[in-house]
């Protein structure tokens, strides 16, 4: 059986890649003694498929290079007849009765098969979804897996995204006779081309490689890779071309994400080919979007020299995003300095920046019939409201994240990933930022994925718009 369940690209090799990835649940293995990883034994490819070759480093390089300077490991387009986002109007979206090229790329689920702690599990993401529950019940978790599939569509290698691949896999997974065991996870996401899964299966032991991609749309699947050859450092891909072929076949690194690497892999010169390339880059654009904020008080409170004001993930760089916004971005400077009334003592007129002589500037908050308060004196929790809010009412532009360029802005969108978003705030803190939330995940640009304690979860329940996810039931 296959990794998603779908049917495979091609049925002209008898011993193509979907023969080789067996059903996601499949973590133990069996009493013949199946692997418990998708992976394939000493066979090699079929007379119908080539070998998977010599590594590819062009790919790779191309990825990796282009999602460290922000244009995006899988957008580049540098010798095609075509470009695969043009700028004005959007990613290519094959015609079809259901296609929406309103719909901005969305994640709509998330799904650990086999995960650490989680095993079949598939969770639907709202606007704002919150996981609750017990400690020990994997919150953290499935954040965690969130965020390394977004930072495997930005083009991070494998390693650098699981440093500690061995403790990711589940404990009743036993090694196969190889001693070979590993972790699944997936998504889907959503958006002109509808609903695009993608599952992967990763070998973490006794070397960390992906074993196993699947790519799928409208019960078509549109890319299967595999390993062949555990020796070799590739895996075999085959992608839908539905032209005089009606699959390409390659090799693809094993430590990179096949699905971020097609669009420098595919011509686009077939209606196939443009249903790869469109269902790919939705996929891609729609991981691409999370940051991950995890404000640290202590870090926030000394003075920091101005720069190009992008909020980094531990928000220590505050007073500089603020001295960003105060210059340019005055209205929504205004509206922060409102929401910081709601969560912060006294009676707050305005957040204000102070340039001092060594070169540096500090954050004030300034209140009704007192001199401003530097950001330093105010409490953890306070610190944290204002980091988050401010991290809602900014969008993609004002925080260090990985931006896919190509895109519009119009067409791109922002899911917060929040662990312990409460973490230290009151409950009118709390009840604010939930609110807040909702308010501005109502026009569809940003999304808000969190984990939560009791506490602000039976406010939660109470609020319309958030999604609650207990994981203690």
């Amino acid at each position: 059986m296959d990794l998603t369940g779908g049917s495979a690209p091609a049925r002209t090799s008898k011993n193509r890649p979907s023969d080789l990835v067996p059903d996601p649940d499949s973590v133990t293995p069996s009493g013949s003694g199946s692997p418990s990883l998708p992976v394939s034994g000493g066979a090699g490819p079929s007379s119908a498929a080539p070998s998977p070759g010599p590594r590819v480093p062009e790919a790779r390089t191309s990825a990796a290079s282009a999602s460290r300077s922000g244009a995006g490991a899988s957008l580049p387009r540098t010798s095609r007849p075509r470009a695969s986002v043009p700028e004005a109007r959007g990613p290519v979206v094959p015609e079809a009765p259901d296609a929406r090229p309103d719909a901005r790329p969305t994640v709509t689920e998330l799904r650990l098969s086999a995960f650490a702690g989680h095993r079949s599990a598939a969770h639907a993401l709202g606007p704002v979804t919150l996981f609750t529950g017990p400690s020990g019940s994997g919150k953290t978790t499935i954040l965690r897996a969130y965020e390394a599939l977004a930072r495997l569509g930005a083009g991070d290698p494998l390693d650098e995204v699981f440093p500690d691949a061995a403790d990711l896999v589940p404990e009743r997974a036993r090694p196969d006779a190889q001693g070979r065991r590993g972790f699944r996870i997936g998504c889907t996401v959503d958006g002109p081309c509808g609903p695009v899964r993608l599952d992967l299966a990763v070998q973490a032991e006794p070397r960390l490689r992906i074993v196993g991609e699947r790519l799928t749309a409208r019960d078509r699947t549109l890319l299967a890779t595999a390993l062949r050859d555990p020796a070799r450092s590739t895996v075999q891909a085959e992608w839908h071309t539905a032209g005089a072929t009606p699959v390409t076949r390659a090799p693809l690194p094993d430590d990179l994400l096949g699905t971020a690497l097609l669009p420098l892999r595919v011509a686009g010169r077939t209606p196939g080919q443009l249903e790869v390339l469109a269902a790919a880059e939705q996929v891609v654009v729609g991981l691409r979007s999370a940051f991950a904020c995890d404000p640290r008080p202590e870090r926030m409170r000394a003075p920091v020299p101005p720069g190009e004001g992008r909020l980094r993930r531990d928000c220590a760089n505050l007073a500089e995003v603020l001295h960003r916004t105060h210059n340019d971005c005055p209205r929504r400077h205004h509206r922060l300095a409102t929401v910081a009334g709601a969560g912060c003592a006294g009676t707050v007129t305005g957040l204000g920046v102070r340039e001092l002589r060594e070169g540096t500037v500090r954050a004030v908050l300034e209140r009704a019939g007192r001199t401003a308060t530097p950001l330093g004196r105010l409490g953890d929790g306070e610190l944290r409201y204002l980091a988050l809010a401010l991290t809602l009412l900014t969008g993609p532009g004002v925080l260090e994240m990985d931006r896919v360029a190509e895109v519009p802005d119009a067409m791109q969108g922002l899911t917060l990933l929040a662990d312990g978003l409460d973490r230290g705030l009151d409950r009118r803190q709390s009840a604010e930022l939930l609110r807040l939330a909702v308010e501005i995940a109502g026009d569809g640009h940003i999304r808000v994925a969190g984990s939560v304690g009791d506490r602000t979860a039976a406010e939660a329940r109470r609020t319309p718009g958030v999604t609650v996810v207990d994981l203690g039931t």
